[in-house]
């Protein structure tokens, strides 16, 4: 992209005394953005209440609500049906709105934890399907902080200069990998997908910035540890129940706090972005305790977070786009977005997005 400027050439006399001025103009580049141009979702209709759950483990619908902040959370039930096929819904909800010939999609990034299949790339089968034939695609695992990662990923993309439309999707199955009987985890986790759509910006708002951040340290404390290169599966992993997810709650709870609110911090500051207009904050909807703690740390009111948990519970990769489906109708262009998410490895991580439509 680029802007004419106009400056004066000065034209001096042999002797040094001043001439005429003479106009000119240059050409000034002006830096790429990447920009949401579009958003789809897909959400399974089936539900499980907090009500269902006080049948199938020892909690109440008020302990949920109370510690969660969730009433219920969609579940994809038909055992045929894998990530992908949400993550299909979701991009063909974003091609009808958008009016778009898949043919134009240059790439397709499906951030999961619940990928269809090992080796075989969820990615692959998505774009296959959708039919964005001309797309390369590939799969992002980073857990919570998938989608988040994926953003950068797709706005690096666009801001080369090599792409012109990249097709960033987080789905996750959530309920493949829970173990019902545990209402540590149960209580959270829900289905779903959603999806954006990166392109070169045609005005002067896009993604303006990151900070994203990882340790090894923390996969202690929120993992699955069976089904990897460390412990492929065996009976023993099967009858452990090691093929489930784990979560040390007390241990993410800390963490996730600390660490999204130190990310929000340092997107804030280094921006230089007035409480008052940041638009919305953007968080991952992990447990409404933590997300009212970020709040309250950054000193955000609470009318300028997007939240949506109370419907969904924890769509892991999905919670971003989600939430940017159900809040499109409110925003407009030039809406500030700060973006955070924390996740298993540990990952976390925050972004700075200026809306463009």
């Amino acid at each position: 992209m680029f802007a004419l400027k106009n400056y004066y050439l000065h034209i001096y006399n042999i002797d040094g005394s001043k001439g005429s001025d003479l106009l000119m103009n240059y050409i000034n580049p002006i830096p790429l953005k990447a920009a949401i141009t579009a958003v789809g979702a897909y959400v399974p209709e089936e539900k499980i209440t907090n009500a269902d759950l006080e049948k199938m483990v020892d909690t109440t619908d008020e302990w949920i609500l109370e510690r969660t902040g969730i009433r219920e959370r969609r579940i994809l039930k038909d055992p045929t049906k894998g990530s992908s096929f949400m993550a299909i819904k979701a991009a063909e909800n974003l091609l009808k709105k958008r009016k778009l010939d898949p043919l134009e999609i240059e790439a397709v990034i499906v951030a999961t934890i619940t990928p269809d299949m090992k080796v075989a790339a969820t990615a692959a089968y998505v774009a296959s399907e959708i039919g964005a034939i001309n797309a390369f695609a590939y799969d992002l695992q980073a857990a919570c902080s998938g989608f988040l990662f994926g953003m950068s990923n797709a706005s690096s993309m666009i801001v080369s200069g090599r792409y012109k439309k990249v097709l960033l999707i987080g789905s996750d199955k959530m309920s493949s990998i829970i173990d019902y009987s545990d209402r540590s985890t149960c209580i959270i986790f829900g289905d779903g997908a959603g999806a954006v759509l990166f392109e070169p910006s045609e005005s002067a708002y896009g993604w303006e910035d990151e900070y994203l951040r990882s340790d090894g340290s923390g996969r202690m404390f929120l993992n699955i540890k069976a089904g990897g290169s460390l412990f492929p599966a065996s009976e023993e992993t099967l009858q452990g129940g090691m093929h489930n997810l784990y979560q040390d709650g007390k241990a993410v709870f800390k963490y996730a706090v600390s660490e999204m609110t130190n990310a929000v911090e340092e997107i804030i500051d280094r921006n230089k972005l007035d409480i008052e207009n940041i638009s919305y904050l953007v968080p991952h909807q992990a447990n409404k305790r933590i997300i009212d703690a970020i709040t309250k740390r950054v000193g955000l009111p609470y009318q300028k977070v997007m939240t949506n948990i109370e419907y969904f519970g924890n769509t892991t990769a999905a919670t971003l786009p989600l939430l940017l489906k159900d809040y499109e109708s409110r925003l407009n262009p030039g809406d500030r977005l700060v973006f955070a998410a924390f996740g298993g490895g540990f990952t976390w991580g925050a972004g700075y997005l200026t809306w463009a439509y």
